[in-house]
């Protein structure tokens, strides 16, 4: 059994040493454990036989192996991890774990880039794209720093001065597929000690590439915000290398500065974004030459002027300050013998190094105290100082405003005036003035009112806040229903008439209650509603502390007499109020009447019988109040006879609103029309609402009540028709 064993590890290992079985050697037939597999794929690993496996798919690929192969291959030797963990459970020998072993695969792709490099130089055809693939899928699931921590490293030294292999790295990168070139890319930027290693190993590939082109030109400057200024520098310094590139660069430019001029931008992106953008503004601006300043100058200087005006308009402090630090660095690059821009801002002043320098290779983060060796500062103050920085206002002195006192605008006195105010004037005091004194202007003067009042409610219809003055809606909706009370006739229909006229949104002014309150207002005596409106207490006389008077013996002696008096019979505590003729009852049918015709018609911006359920349902509820405010009037009863019928349309309406208005219509109608006129004119009517109001679609406890009530009220009626 031992020797079998033996045999059977010597004849795995074989194969595998071979390359062909690697793909079965993970699904082998059961009579193979598992774990003597995985033994002979850590002697295979360890003793660097995954480089050779690799060299001789490359070596396959130049003679057309097949590509099925490949593949599979390519997924195995990726995904080796993976299936290792699922084989054994979790359970891998050290060799297998991600760390350690993309770090070693990374070593195998350097054997393999070796013998392609000796072969090239012995004049043989050999193909790189496996290793390309190999590449790409490592960094596409994740593992760019294991891997490229070896290999990065190792070409950088190779490439020096070594055009050889040079041409071998650059193919090594070109041969990436596109879906994943970002990723390789993207590790390669990051890892990089400075922008001249990172042309040597990518050469002209954003060029060539049109994927790499949008992630290094696009993806990373204007869609991510997630990078170091570091990753920033070794970018745009290698864009600067290289003159089939430079166009690139200035490209870049460009965009970046379109969108740091743009105020939707500047509005809706993060802070942490615009500072990622000055960044990389002040870094290409760095890298421009005089030539290509001068051929652009008037674009940047355009750009800087929209800009900064953006930026100023934000109201986020760090926002700016960042557009005053790139517009004085854009003025102080294109205007290099001119005026400059100034803006009193302290700046602390870190030089910020930017990666492209030549010479530099132990660049490890943003802070220039982590730059080990020689620094040479080849940049101007200017563009080193941008990156860190803080806004201080101390230095501004505040006005002495102590002695200042409110100005006091005086207000209209006519109402011809008023109109002129809200329809033209710039002045918003004065505006404020006559909004807040125009509901007693139009009460104390109903004569002049009247001449003016269709164009005066329109005018408070349109009516929109200019300043936040407090109370705006109460103020507009007092004076509508003052100018309505004065001349209700023609202001009216002429308001209802909005309605009806695709005015959705004048109509939401309308419901705010103005034409209940004016028919309120109208239903009430005179002398109650001056009560009501006046503001003005009634005069007392005060006593003096001091006085005599103000002893409580009168009170006391009062109380005495109360307490031994016995009183029979009380007369009237409060006197009467004088009686008036109702003034709503002339002008009810104008209040009336337009808000309840032409519902089923479908309008351009709504549909009451239709969508607009919440509307119908405000139409609905103003009407059970007008006509609850008709009692005693002449047109109740036809009032009452169009609302039953009104009613009796929209019976079986879905929406729980309407049907709440529905049975307040109802209601009113019940308690405002005489029990007379309802048995004369509307008995067939009063049957048809009792079995309506009888079915189930009123069995809730929302309408039960009310239902209950209403179906006592016409029982009450008809019991009475009955025995009439």
């Amino acid at each position: 059994t031992k020797l079998s064993s033996v045999m059977l590890h010597a004849h795995l290992l074989l194969s595998v040493k071979r390359g062909r079985d690697l793909i079965q050697l993970l699904s082998s037939s059961p009579s193979v454990h598992p774990r003597e597999v995985i033994e002979v794929l850590e002697q295979f690993l360890q003793e660097g036989r995954i480089s050779a496996l690799m060299w001789e798919v490359c070596q396959q690929q130049a003679q057309a192996g097949s590509p099925e192969l490949q593949e599979a291959l390519l997924n195995k030797i990726v995904c080796l991890p993976d299936h290792v963990s699922n084989k054994l459970q979790g359970k891998n020998p050290a060799v297998f774990f991600p760390q350690n072993y993309f770090p070693l695969l990374g070593g195998a792709v350097i054997q393999v880039l070796q013998k392609i490099s000796d072969s090239l130089r012995g004049g043989l055809d050999c193909s790189i794209s496996f290793v390309s693939h190999v590449l790409g899928k490592v960094c596409v699931h994740g593992r760019q720093k294991e891997i490229l921590s070896v290999l990065v490293p190792r070409l950088t030294d190779l490439t020096k001065s070594d055009c050889i292999w040079q041409r071998i790295c650059w193919r090594l990168v070109e041969c990436v597929p596109d879906r994943w070139m970002e990723a390789v890319v993207l590790g390669f930027v990051q890892r990089a000690p400075g922008a001249d290693v990172l042309s040597r190993l990518l050469g002209n590939l954003v060029v060539k590439n049109k994927k790499a082109q949008f992630v290094v030109t696009q993806k990373v400057l204007l869609l991510q915000y997630c990078h170091t200024t570091a990753v920033l520098q070794n970018l745009l310094g290698y864009l600067s290398l290289d003159s089939l590139r430079r166009a690139l660069l200035i490209k870049v430019l460009q965009e970046l500065l379109e969108t740091w001029g743009s105020s939707s931008a500047v509005k809706h992106s993060p802070p942490e974004q615009q500072q990622y953008i000055s960044k990389a503004i002040l870094i290409c601006l760095s890298h421009l030459k005089e030539p290509e300043i001068e051929s652009c100058r008037q674009e940047l200087l355009t750009s800087m002027m929209e800009g900064v005006k953006c930026h100023l308009d934000s109201n986020l402090p760090q926002i700016r300050r960042l557009g005053m630090i790139v517009a004085e660095s854009i003025s102080s690059k294109i205007n290099t013998d001119g005026p400059v821009l100034k803006f009193q801002v302290k700046v602390i002043m870190k030089f910020v190094w930017c990666a492209g320098l030549r010479g530099n290779k132990s660049f490890k983060s943003d802070d220039p105290g982590h730059y080990t060796g020689e620094r040479k500062n080849i940049y101007s103050p200017w563009t080193n100082s941008c990156l860190y920085f803080f806004y201080s206002d101390d230095d501004l002195i505040p006005y002495d405003m102590s002695e200042d006192k409110e100005l006091k605008i005086k207000a209209p006195v006519y109402i011809r005036d008023c109109i002129e105010v809200l329809t033209g004037s710039e002045d918003v005091d004065k505006w404020e003035a006559t909004v807040k004194t125009l509901e007693s202007l139009v009460r104390k003067n109903p004569a002049a009112t009247r001449e003016v009042s269709v164009e005066l409610a329109k005018i408070l219809l349109h009516l929109e806040e200019k300043t936040c003055i407090e109370g705006f809606v109460e103020l507009r909706q007092r004076a509508q229903v003052a100018v309505l009370t004065t001349d209700p006739i023609p202001v009216s229909p002429s308001l209802l008439s909005f309605f009806h006229l695709r005015h959705r949104q004048k109509f939401k002014q309308l419901k705010s209650l103005v034409l209940v309150l004016a028919a309120q207002e109208l239903s009430y005596p005179k002398s109650h509603r001056k009560t009501k409106h006046s503001g003005a207490q009634n005069p007392c006389i005060q006593l003096l502390p001091g006085s005599d008077s103000s002893k409580d013996w009168r009170r006391i002696v009062d109380e005495r007499i109360k307490s031994k008096t016995r009183r029979f019979a009380t007369g009237q505590s409060q006197a009467e109020l004088a009686s008036s003729p109702n003034e709503f009852n002339s002008v009810v049918g104008h209040f009336f009447f337009p808000l309840i015709q032409h519902f089923d018609r479908p309008l351009t911006t709504f549909d009451l019988l239709g969508e607009d359920h919440f509307v119908l349902g405000r139409l609905v509820h103003t009407l059970a109040i007008l006509m609850y405010l008709a009692v005693n009037t002449v047109a109740v009863t036809a009032m009452g006879k169009a609302l039953l019928e009104f009613v009796w349309a929209l019976r079986f309406h879905t929406d729980s609103y309407v049907r709440q208005g529905l049975l307040s219509c109802i209601s009113s109608m019940l308690l405002s029309v005489p029990t007379e006129r309802l048995l004369q004119d509307m008995t067939e009517e009063l049957l048809e609402t009792q079995s309506w109001l009888g079915g189930k679609m009123w069995c809730t406890p929302v309408f039960f009540w009310v239902v209950m009530q209403s179906l006592c009220s016409i029982s009450l009626i008809v019991i009475v028709a009955v025995m009439s």
